[in-house]
């Protein structure tokens, strides 16, 4: 019998209309552009209005429904939709099972995923699973949050990291030497501390004085979430390079959480790998948490050829993190161009334009 992979076929996204940029962010908060730049990297961000849509099933529908569309597959052949996202519309029902039925697909199960800014590497592991057991054929993977739902506007140095959005992949089975190959993942049970929503779950239920006390809203201290995060995306992402016998001219993208663009720039210089190679979109979608990797895939999916080799990484809380290797399964222009990602408004900087302001990711072996 022939071994059994899964591969992506098939990318879609959204982003809600409403851009906060960084001018209206210091009218909100003290900080400025500047600061923000310097320290997050963030230009920009979109936000889900109440007017235009509510939660986070609102905007993987509407990614899903593009998916759809660009892939032509029909609705009735999805067998599983994993919905991987830390803001969920409600404890229950599920987000999965809300874009199940606003997409018709009749003959899916599905089910939420949260672990946290790693939630879409988890899931992506998980799809693949049932893909190679052969019981499953099709499957979609939602990425996305409502991050501007759980973020404290008071917080000078957490809200501007924030923003909305989610996208997702239609996987499928396939004999071809292409698609999810390998992986790493760890979780340490040590991060409650550094990065945590205090309230709202069974362990410290609403009340007014959490309300009051604003524990509804994420807390992060910064400088120990910043050094987890090198250190251990870093750590993964030279165990997928090792076990996989590659060096860092094989990896054609390499693909890391959207976190904090000096994140990514150390993770870069620590791995040896140069900016043209790495995936970054913070500047004008910031963190979008569980968004963040296919948000990446939806964006440069123009770029990506059959046979790149992709290496994703990413950390969250928990702590959770870790690495994956995928072999791209297709001609990523030609899809692309039959809904292009387009969500650069006029007036913004283009990315060459921020490289060069920041002189970003000056990589040395």
């Amino acid at each position: 019998m022939e071994k059994i992979n899964a591969v992506i076929t098939g990318v879609g996204g959204y982003v809600p209309d409403y851009i906060l940029d960084n001018e209206e962010m210091s009218r909100i908060v003290d900080t400025s552009d500047e600061w923000i730049m310097e320290r997050i990297g963030v230009k920009t961000r979109h936000i889900l209005k109440p007017e235009q849509g509510s939660g986070t099933s609102y905007m993987m529908t509407r990614a899903v429904a593009q998916l759809l569309r660009k892939t032509g597959a029909d609705p009735n052949s999805i067998e599983l939709v994993i919905c991987a996202t830390t803001t969920p519309d409600y404890h229950f029902p599920s987000t999965a099972s809300l874009v199940i039925g606003n997409c018709g697909l009749n003959n899916a199960f599905g089910y939420d995923m949260e672990a946290a800014c790693a939630s879409f590497l988890y899931g992506m592991e998980a799809g693949a699973a049932y893909i190679r057991s052969g019981r499953y054929k099709r499957i979609i993977i939602c990425g996305g949050d409502h991050m501007s739902s759980m973020t404290n506007y008071e917080d000078r140095n957490s809200c501007p990291i924030f923003g909305d959005g989610a996208a997702c992949v239609m996987m499928e089975a396939t004999t071809e030497e292409v698609g999810l190959m390998d992986g790493y993942y760890r979780v340490d049970g040590k991060g409650y501390q550094p990065l945590h929503m205090a309230a709202g779950g069974s362990a410290k239920m609403p009340s007014h004085e959490t309300v009051d006390a604003r524990e509804h809203f994420v807390y992060q201290e910064g400088r120990a979430v910043y050094k987890h995060a090198v250190l251990d995306m870093t750590s993964a992402v030279k165990t997928i390079v090792k076990r996989n016998n590659l060096t860092k001219d094989d990896i054609d993208w390499v693909v890391p959480h959207q976190a904090n663009i000096n994140i990514e720039i150390s993770v870069a210089q620590r791995i040896g790998i140069e900016k043209d190679h790495i995936m970054i979109n913070i500047d004008h979608m910031a963190n979008t948490s569980g968004g963040t990797l296919p948000l990446c895939l939806w964006e440069y999916e123009p770029q990506l050829k059959k046979g790149d080799k992709l290496v994703f990484t990413a950390f969250g809380a928990g702590f959770t993190w870790g690495a994956s290797y995928m072999i791209w399964g297709y001609d990523g222009a030609k899809e692309a161009a039959k809904e292009p990602a387009q969500f650069y408004k006029e007036g913004l900087m283009t990315r060459e334009e921020w490289y060069k302001q920041r002189s970003l990711l000056q990589t040395s072996p």
